[in-house]
């Protein structure tokens, strides 16, 4: 059965993220196997939107169809400049490029977030199992975002999704639950080692800054289509500033990267930093054309809107009521995430953005949290924050 449009959008904005977040874990591990995926990954990618650029361009009858087509193609090719951005970095690893131990060490002692990619051995513990029999989030503290068995890719990964022997599995979680996620999966105990000797200033505000630019690019693709699904100009000119953001970063990332190079022997060590600051910017610009097709009111056909609605996953935003639950609270403390099934991937408090936070992340009233998860668990989310979410019409 050929794919429908709603098909196609729905894969493209799963593959997506899928490809940038293996792309990031393929630099950071010197990891040629996964950098392969990626490759991989965005072939299949770029043969979805060609589809979906087929399918547009054949259903224009009139100069009304083309102004709503203009749309999706807008869309596909901003889709396309973040996949590619990736994809690039996978390429540099291929080619034999590489960080240093040291600054390896260094990005994952300032991170609180890491990618994994396992291969279920035949005697492992979980293999036949779903995850949610497993309970393999709340054991492990982490993630599955993504499934390959043989040459077929499942992302819509869920409580029902079935592991079996030999699945590789693309996992994302706390750097620090890295040694019990091997002992669940593999049967036995591997440390992540994050200890760092490398002691230079300049370094050390680079990859901090370089850790945001990652993290809010990241949230500026969620957010993009989440002002589409929302019809939310808000949404969208939160996409823009946090592309503004990021664009000043970058330039605090070169400038101490420069200042940097002059205490190592030899500074092409510091290459791949500056082409993941480079790669962040290009997929923080995608977001943006995405978020303009709103904001220039770009029409959209209903069949998008229906599509992004139909995903398995929800981005939710809610604010936090001075009476809700979660007031004074950690997120861990609260149990957001095992209460609701709903992941808050960032906070807005008081203009400024916390990205990535943590069970230990502390809530306060006003505010506004970016959850995603199964739509069942947003009206659970709700009730916690005694709050009101803008539904979708």
């Amino acid at each position: 059965m050929p794919k429908t449009v709603k098909d196609l959008i729905i894969e493209i904005r799963n593959a997506s993220e899928l490809i940038i977040d293996l792309a990031y874990s393929s630099v950071l591990y010197d990891a040629g196997d996964i950098a392969e995926e990626v490759l991989e990954l965005e072939t299949k990618f770029y043969e979805l939107l060609n589809e979906i650029r087929t399918i547009a361009t054949l259903s224009v009858r009139r100069v009304e169809d083309a102004k709503k087509v203009a749309a999706i193609l807008q869309i596909a090719n901003a889709s396309q400049k973040m996949s590619s951005a990736a994809g690039d970095k996978s390429a540099l690893v291929l080619r034999g490029y590489k960080l240093s131990k040291d600054i390896v060490k260094l990005i994952l002692s300032h991170s609180e977030e890491t990618i994994l990619k396992i291969t279920v051995p035949e005697n492992s513990q979980i293999a036949g199992k779903t995850l949610g029999e497993l309970r393999f989030q709340k054991v492990t503290g982490m993630r599955v975002i993504a499934i390959k068995r043989d040459l077929e890719w499942t992302f819509d990964v869920d409580k029902n999704t079935r592991i079996m022997k030999s699945d590789v599995l693309f996992i994302r979680g706390d750097p620090n639950m890295v040694p019990k996620l091997y002992e669940f999966v593999l049967g036995e105990r591997r440390e992540l080692e994050t200890a760092c000797e490398l002691e230079i200033p300049e370094l050390d505000r680079a990859v901090d800054a370089l850790i945001e630019m990652k993290n809010l690019s990241e949230l500026a693709v969620d957010l993009a289509y989440s002002s589409l699904i929302y019809d939310n100009e808000d949404v969208a000119v939160e996409v823009v500033n946090l592309e503004s953001k990021v664009d000043n970063l970058k330039f605090e990332v070169e400038r101490n990267i420069l200042l940097a190079s002059k205490k190592f022997e030899d500074p092409s060590n510091l290459i791949l930093i500056l082409e993941i600051a480079q790669s962040a910017e290009q997929i923080a610009d995608g977001a943006r054309e995405i978020a303009e097709v709103l904001l220039k009111r770009m029409e959209l056909p209903p069949i998008f809107r229906d599509a992004m609605k139909r995903t398995d996953e929800v981005l939710s935003i809610v604010m936090v009521r001075n009476d809700s639950r979660l007031q004074g609270k950690t997120l861990g403390e609260a149990r957001v995430e095992t209460s609701t099934g709903m992941h808050v991937i960032a906070i807005k408090r008081k203009g400024e953005w916390i990205t990535r936070p943590t069970a230990n992340t502390r809530i306060f009233a006003e505010d506004i949290l970016i959850a995603k998860g199964p739509r069942d668990g947003e009206k659970e989310l709700v009730n916690l924050c005694s709050a009101i979410t803008k539904q979708v019409p």
